[in-house]
């Protein structure tokens, strides 16, 4: 049996494969997630949704438990609710998380209907600070 004779060499050299995004060459993701703003929109999102969320949970246990939660600030809880929900389902605009950030000062200005909703704003506003906080690590 003979040997098959060697492939001839061609002696220009052939060009590099394609190298996919992120490999040498290109700016590695400093994140490594494959989507890092969608992300950061699923953080602020979700963190918008569980505050609508609590706030409405929140208005029957002050008014049972010795508040005085007129009808306006119960309109306000329900209004900021709400925003907060509108505002989940608005992440993709570059002006929510600035909105979010102002809802947040809102519900600390709640508080002065009931001392509840300030222990709310604060809670909130410091998840919402964390998730702005995350948000800058990843993005840039």
């Amino acid at each position: 049996m003979t040997t098959p004779p060697p492939e001839p060499t061609s002696p220009v050299p052939s060009s590099p494969p394609e190298s996919p995004a992120g490999a040498e060459g290109d700016e590695p993701r400093r994140s490594g997630l494959r989507n890092p703003e969608a992300a950061v929109r699923g953080l602020g999102s979700g963190t918008l949704v569980l505050e609508a969320i609590v706030l409405l949970l929140a208005i029957q246990p002050i008014r049972i438990l010795g508040g005085d939660l007129s009808g306006w600030g119960i309109g306000v809880v329900v209004a900021l609710a709400v925003l907060a929900a509108v505002l989940a389902g608005s992440m993709r605009r570059p002006w929510a998380w600035h909105a979010g950030t102002t809802l947040q000062v809102m519900l600390l200005a709640a508080g002065l209907l009931h001392w509840s909703l300030a222990a709310l704003g604060l809670i909130f506003g410091a998840a919402w600070a964390y998730a702005t906080t995350v948000r800058h690590k990843i993005l840039d």
